[in-house]
């Protein structure tokens, strides 16, 4: 058995947390009922690191036949543009402003200023949810922003690769708070943080159908984990779930 180390309400990014398994969370949703019945919201985290994106191979650079580099008068022809005329870089493309809120499309704002992109994800055939590829990123799940009824899921890493993320933040988190979504026209949400919960994993299936459900008044739902890490498939013990309601 894993010997189990205390995580939070302090963190000192050392240790087992840095190993395989950081981030590691659960959200156990057994037999939602309402909407989801018969699936298992499970979210977990291996730990793997997430491929790097490759760019294509360049072409060798090839100068085209008579062009003499040594003399410092001959103009280096490019692909493309007879004579050697040497095109101007393109100009940046234009910035998008910055929204009147400050926050950025497609985000959540935590009560202590973190935020994170949200991803739009949906249960696999595995009846698993699958979570963000970094500690930057919350999975989204559920109703969409303002509807009138149903849970809004946001699901994000307490930490990731030795990194912590905004969803550390949920461990600090108090009733009264608020949190805003800003959706991808920058229309922004605001919620009021209304219920704290700190459960063991294995006593999350038995609140699944009260926090998750589709039906019922709208609320977002925010969860990472932390506690203790104890390994294996838990990985740390408890999930951290925040409930805020919709704020006119």
């Amino acid at each position: 058995m894993a010997k189990e180390q205390a995580l939070y309400p302090s963190w000192s990014g050392r240790g087992p947390r840095t190993k395989a398994g950081i981030g590691l969370f659960v959200v156990a949703a057994v037999a939602v009922g309402m909407g989801i019945a018969g699936l298992d919201l499970r979210t977990s985290v291996t730990g793997e690191a997430v491929d790097a994106v490759n760019s294509p191979a360049r072409p060798p650079v090839q100068l085209l036949p008579g062009t003499d580099l040594s003399d410092s008068t001959t103009s280096v022809r490019r692909w493309g543009l007879p004579g050697g005329v040497v095109s101007a870089p393109a100009p940046p493309p234009p910035t998008a402003p910055e929204p009147s809120s400050g926050q950025k499309p497609g985000t959540v704002r935590l009560p202590g200023g973190g935020t994170a992109t949200l991803v739009r994800k949906e249960v696999g055939p595995d009846a698993t949810l699958p979570v963000p590829e970094g500690v930057r990123e919350a999975t989204w799940w559920g109703a969409g922003l303002g509807a009138p009824i149903g849970a809004t899921l946001l699901a994000g890493h307490v930490n990731f690769r030795g990194a912590v993320g905004p969803f550390n933040e949920l461990w600090k988190a108090e009733q009264g708070q608020d949190v805003t979504v800003s959706d991808s026209d920058s229309k922004v949400f605001r919620y009021r943080i209304s219920e704290i919960i700190t459960l063991h994993k294995n006593e999350l299936p038995d609140s699944a159908e009260r926090l998750f459900s589709q039906q019922g008044p709208h609320r977002l739902v925010l969860v990472t984990c932390g506690g203790r890490w104890v390994g294996g498939d838990l990985g740390y013990n408890e999930n951290r779930i925040v409930v805020a309601t919709p704020q006119v």
